[in-house]
């Protein structure tokens, strides 16, 4: 293995805002331990109540959706690794991103459902989610029923970004960023 610069990785993140990062295999009780260790940082930084539920319900979100994910297609812990950044902007906003291997073709229906989500205002993804609430779930279904990613969506302050990086064996990066 290769030195790190740790100096160099910490002005980094701190150049950055970088409140917390994850990369590795995530579990159910990582996510939780996780998620403690946000909530504790949100209290430290004085976050808003309610900005400081909504990242850490985006975050819930983003992260079950992985670790859902890596499992229905039964990655090992090396391709059902999550990476996960909280930040906070020049702005003062919280931004959570977090990213995944995925199959091409599903990173690509992901795309294209992000970008749809992106060009919908508060009003439009308020009328989506409930739309999608009243649909029925197949009882086969795998993912659920598109109502986190909508939601994620109402949440975010700015429309939804993602991106899919080419990786190797039919496999692609998929990441996604909310601004909170």
């Amino acid at each position: 293995m290769e030195a790190i610069d740790l100096f160099g990785l910490r002005e980094l993140f701190n150049r950055c805002r970088i409140l917390l990062c994850f990369n590795g295999p995530i579990s159910r009780s990582l996510i939780e331990e996780i998620g403690n260790a946000l909530r504790n940082y949100l209290q430290a930084d004085q976050a808003h109540p309610s900005s400081a539920m909504d990242v850490f319900s985006v975050y819930i979100e983003l992260t079950q959706n992985i670790r859902h994910y890596s499992t229905s297609r039964n990655y090992d812990e090396l391709a059902g690794s999550a990476t996960v950044v909280v930040a906070r902007d020049e702005r003062g906003f919280y931004v959570v991103q977090a990213g995944n291997l995925v199959e091409q073709e599903d990173g690509e229906l992901l795309l294209a459902k992000v970008g749809e989500l992106a060009r919908l205002d508060k009003t439009q993804l308020k009328a989506a989610y409930k739309e999608q609430l009243r649909k029925p779930r197949s009882s086969d279904a795998v993912s659920g029923a598109g109502l986190g990613l909508i939601d994620v969506a109402r949440k975010s302050a700015e429309p939804l970004v993602a991106n899919l990086s080419p990786a190797s064996d039919g496999r692609a990066f998929f990441s996604l960023r909310a601004v909170i």
